[in-house]
């Protein structure tokens, strides 16, 4: 791990690691309330029953923060992780109209809390843009580094779909 990633990924990896572990315990208010913000966001997921819903966000951002903390994990595989779970939780801001000022992408009072998950997609797109070696590199090389750095978060998101329709059917069986 470069030196320049630590405080980035002990930052955001703290961050998501506590909001996981803070979501574990809740309880059935907070989980109908953060259920339904994200049905409201993503319908597909109205079939979770809420506290199964609360319990695999939780697992989701501890392990998300875990991976971020682990000085062994790449930078480009925990920005692998947090940009693909940064980029739903923006996706849910910029679905949630009541969270933006109309017509804008700036937020509203209520907003601010959900808005600053795009600092965590910038930290996690960093890191997924990250080269370990450093060194000059010519912008062929630079393109090739970015079309897998994409591709590993459409494997990431693909994958983080599929554990969704998972749990799902789990809920439902």
């Amino acid at each position: 791990m470069k030196l320049s990633n630590i405080p980035t990924r002990l930052a955001a990896g703290g961050y998501v690691l506590h909001s996981g572990m803070e979501k574990w315990g809740g309880d059935a208010e907070t989980a109908a309330g953060t259920h339904g913000m994200a049905v409201g966001a993503f319908p597909a997921l109205k079939s979770l029953d809420p506290a199964t819903f609360l319990k695999a966000l939780s697992v989701g951002e501890m392990a998300t923060g875990a991976l971020l903390l682990a000085p062994f994990v790449k930078p480009r595989t925990a920005g692998a992780a947090l940009t693909a779970f940064a980029g739903g939780l923006v996706g849910m801001y910029l679905r949630t109209p009541s969270l933006r000022k109309p017509g804008s992408v700036w937020p509203t009072p209520q907003g601010i809390g959900v808005s600053k998950d795009v600092w965590l997609l910038g930290i996690g797109l960093g890191l997924l843009l990250d080269r370990q070696g450093g060194g000059a590199r010519g912008r062929k090389a630079e393109a090739k580094s970015a079309g897998k750095a994409a591709k590993r978060v459409d494997k990431a998101a693909k994958h983080a779909d599929r554990a969704a329709r998972r749990a799902a059917k789990a809920v439902h069986a």
